[in-house]
């Protein structure tokens, strides 16, 4: 039995044990919302620039649960929070991030394209969020194109475990991506860290492929436009959740609401609570 259905099951048999009174106070009533996760991506990117401090900040203070973070590496080795693999889109540079090193790349403006308050925002590296965020919100962590960056696995495994994250008591650590074989080595490397798989494909919500994705993944997190109650239903019986991408409209977030997912990942963190606004 894999390491997921395992924990599927100390769950079952806690509630077994618990007290009858408890189980159901725990039952959302009728007409209540289910609380989900308000995962930020790439920070409050609706309001500040994406993969950015000002982002990553703005979001703590709208008391997301999760920062949605993209892990890249330099061409000289440092691991950075990017979102594309090239730079020309969210930065006054050209290039692909693993041509250009980490001096060339901090030294590049990655906010005044979203406004000129956020003049001189730079691309963090990936330790100094581990450093400024931890404690503070939980961390969603997706290797970006790990193909073109071999070994990145390893290195992101070094970099919680030197933060002691490889072992989260409160799972505020999650890995994801849409290369399915890196996300299996992950699981391998830091078997206590919540793996996710990420598709927009209907392809991988057939029965047969959330199988496969439950003997290694804790979450399947695709697009909203191919969300239904079944594959809801359907990954929540193989003891895994749902966290859905990327919300940029309150109907978005509506709908996900409406399909009981566990996480909602929006570029706008008032549109899942609306207490809070910016």
């Amino acid at each position: 039995m894999s390491r997921k259905l395992l924990i599927g099951t100390g769950v079952a048999l806690s509630l077994l044990i618990s007290p009858i009174s408890q189980v159901f106070a725990e039952e959302p009533t009728k007409g209540e919302r289910k609380q989900v996760d308000n995962v930020a991506h790439r920070g409050a990117a609706g309001y500040a620039p994406e993969s950015t401090i000002a982002g990553f900040d703005l979001a703590v203070d709208m008391k997301a649960d999760y920062i949605e973070i993209d892990v890249q590496r330099s061409e000289d080795g440092e691991l950075v929070v990017i979102h594309d693999t090239t730079v020309d889109r969210t930065t006054d540079g050209t290039g692909k991030v693993g041509d250009l090193t980490f001096e060339q790349l901090k030294s590049l403006d990655a906010g005044s394209w979203k406004g000129e308050q956020f003049a001189g925002e730079s691309i963090p590296a990936f330790e100094e969020i581990l450093e400024r965020y931890h404690g503070k919100v939980g961390i969603l962590i997706e290797l970006k194109a790990p193909e073109l960056y071999p070994g990145i696995e390893e290195e992101v495994t070094e970099a919680l475990k030197d933060h002691h994250l490889d072992k989260p008591q409160n799972e505020k650590i999650i890995i994801q991506s849409f290369n399915f074989e890196s996300m299996k080595k992950m699981n391998g490397l830091l078997p206590h860290v919540p793996i996710g798989v990420l598709t927009y494909s209907r392809a991988h919500t057939t029965t047969e492929a959330l199988q496969e994705f439950a003997s290694y993944a804790d979450w399947v997190n695709p697009s909203y436009g191919i969300v239904t109650e079944e594959l809801v239903d359907g990954v929540h019986s193989l003891g895994m959740q749902v966290g859905s991408w990327t919300v940029r409209s309150q109907e978005a977030a509506d709908f996900l609401f409406e399909m009981e997912v566990d996480a909602i990942i929006t570029d706008y963190p008032d549109y899942v609570d609306p207490g809070n606004e910016e």
